[in-house]
């Protein structure tokens, strides 16, 4: 089988053929259809979890995608083939991936069902992006008519958690350039902030000098100086990192809720966001759709910056 695979941290990613894998007891042998780009793709690539956890080499890259079940290993007894499901299928020990023509899942494992109307792509561009989102509007603790900045808002998550603050009742603040806070808006977002012409904590300031209710930062790193964004909180307000940027207990001392947010889908979490989607109460923005052959280079494209949605492989 086709797969995009690296022989080592820091390698180039390289279209390579490997051997078709084989269902073991308890697992599902999947004929992916579509995979979805995610950062932290390349952050395996560059070497973010050496050393943490086991790596096996030749690594497939990716973790999200969807597909058909091909054939199902010993005990399996929720999926059987020929059903169409989605998930995240990274196995870092077993050099596991989903850009690839065939993966392997465990059925207790991070994959569900997907409905049979929802197309390929935008299933695929779901689990870790909507997710996240979906995992960090439920941290930031809202309730209707409450106040979010959502900090970093045009990227896959972004976009998704604007959708879910919207749904929640809430006022949403989107930190936009001007070439997208038109579709930020029609996303949900009640105000756009252009982050490029004044600081985001002075605009929000200006406009809410009573203070917001959460915010869901998507931008600061580990170090980064995120004392502005907790500055615009009321006592008891939220404040939600995406990148482990938050100090709980620091936060704490100033009555603030503080969340390092770690995505971990369930099943049930996945099945639901699938069927919002296909509702059409949940929109995807898909930003390109390449096959697997110009996946590394899409990769490379990604790392740059600019996309304004998810960049799908199909397969």
């Amino acid at each position: 089988m086709k797969a995009v695979t690296i022989t080592d941290f820091g390698a180039e990613p390289l279209l390579t053929d490997l051997p078709m894998p084989e269902p073991g007891p308890g697992e599902l042998l999947v004929r992916l259809h579509a995979a979805a780009l995610n950062p932290f793709d390349w952050k395996v690539v560059d070497g973010a979890l050496k050393g943490a956890v086991e790596h096996g080499f030749p690594l497939v890259l990716g973790s999200d995608g969807a597909g058909v079940v091909e054939r199902i290993g010993p005990g399996v007894i929720h999926f059987r083939p020929g059903d169409t499901v989605y998930g995240q299928f990274m196995n870092l020990p077993y050099g596991r991936g989903s850009y690839a023509e065939y993966v392997l899942a465990a059925e207790n494992g991070t994959v569900a069902r997907m409905p049979d109307d929802l197309p390929f792509p935008v299933a695929a561009a779901l689990p870790t992006a909507s997710v996240t989102a979906y995992q960090a509007i439920e941290a930031a603790r809202l309730d209707t008519g409450h106040v979010i900045l959502i900090n970093g808002a045009s990227g896959g998550v972004g976009q998704s958690a604007i959708q879910f603050a919207a749904l929640q009742g809430a006022r949403v603040l989107a930190t936009a350039t001007g070439d997208i806070a038109g579709h930020l808006r029609d996303l949900g977002a009640d105000e756009t902030i252009d982050f490029t012409a004044v600081p985001t904590a002075e605009q929000v300031l200006a406009a809410h000098p009573e203070g917001i209710d959460s915010v869901l930062d998507l931008v600061t790193q580990p170090g980064g100086d995120i004392d502005a964004l907790a500055g615009l909180l009321k006592p008891g307000g939220t404040l939600v990192s995406t990148n482990r940027a938050v100090d709980p207990d620091a936060l704490a001392a100033r009555e603030i809720h503080g969340v390092n947010l770690v995505n971990d889908p369930s099943r049930k979490e996945l099945e639901s966001l699938a069927a919002l989607a296909d509702a059409g109460k949940l929109r995807i923005t898909i930003d390109a759709e390449v096959p697997l052959a110009d996946a590394p280079a899409a990769v490379a494209r990604a790392r740059a910056g600019g996309s304004r949605g998810k960049t799908v492989i199909l397969l």
